[in-house]
């Protein structure tokens, strides 16, 4: 049985491609995905008029979805709920957090939240990851079937995209892709640097991978708008990269990446 997913980040509301916005949702909709996923940056500045328009999407959508937060749903403008209660408006529009699960049909997926509202040094929209959020994340996945397929959703990419249109520099990130490859996770789905791809990280047996999605914003980095449907099938995962063509949706690149025996 072939499981479906569709993974979209970046969609910046407040900055978003309006026709790729609402042709994606037409898309989502009308074909059969068993999860939306959505790793983070759903706002363009974490303002409360951009997460109702987040939300009314979202609500137009299959309810079948996690959503994890990313570094632009911290309001921007607003500092001190910045640094002391930055996911206070992404929880009251959207959902938890922390941390996000979803369990059923064959696969377990756990959103783990990458951004902060304040960190010391200059640059706050780069990641974080402590050992202890990997560890929970790795100790949840230990408490489901050992054939379902494990996924974890989260903003940054925990190891830096050779070539990238920009760097994630997620503090913690190695240690955490480390201890996700220990685990076993599959599939660790990012977003943040508005580009797809896909890598092995070069830890365990190598069958533990990393993917990105592209934006919905207009705020695109060399590539075009675009989401991820990810086909996990008996023997390797299909991740197509679908680009916006300004009428319609078409294939941008395709990736095959072999599975490890369960």
């Amino acid at each position: 049985m072939t499981i479906r997913l569709a993974h979209l980040s970046d969609i910046h509301f407040g900055g978003e491609n309006e026709a790729a916005v609402a042709a994606a949702a037409e898309r989502l909709t009308r074909e059969h995905f068993d999860l939306v996923i959505v790793s983070g940056d759903l706002t363009r500045y974490g303002e409360n008029w951009e997460f109702e328009k987040a939300k009314a999407w979202l609500d137009g959508l299959p309810e079948q979805r996690l959503v994890t937060p990313g570094n632009h749903d911290a309001p921007y403008l607003a500092w001190i709920e910045r640094v002391f209660t930055p996911f206070r408006r992404f929880e009251r529009w959207i959902g938890a957090a922390p941390a996000q699960t979803w369990l059923g049909g064959g696969f377990a997926v756990r959103g783990v939240n990458t951004a902060r509202g304040a960190q010391p040094r200059l640059n706050w929209s780069k990641g974080q990851i402590s050992l202890r959020q990997a560890h929970e994340a790795a100790a949840w996945f230990d408490d489901q079937a050992r054939d379902c397929v494990r996924i974890v959703v989260v903003h940054h990419p925990l190891i830096e995209m050779l070539g990238g249109p920009m760097t994630a520099k997620v503090w913690g990130g190695e240690a955490a892709a480390k201890a996700f490859a220990e685990a076993k996770v599959d599939l660790v789905l990012s977003g943040h640097i508005h580009a797809p791809f896909t890598w092995p990280y070069p830890y365990g047996d190598g069958r533990t991978y990393a993917v990105g999605a592209g934006t919905l914003s207009v705020r695109e980095r060399g590539v075009p708008p675009g989401f991820n449907i990810v086909e996990v099938e008996d023997g390797c995962f299909r991740v197509t990269a679908l680009a916006w063509t300004g009428s319609h949706y078409e294939p941008y690149r395709t990736w095959s990446l072999d599975r490890r025996p369960r």
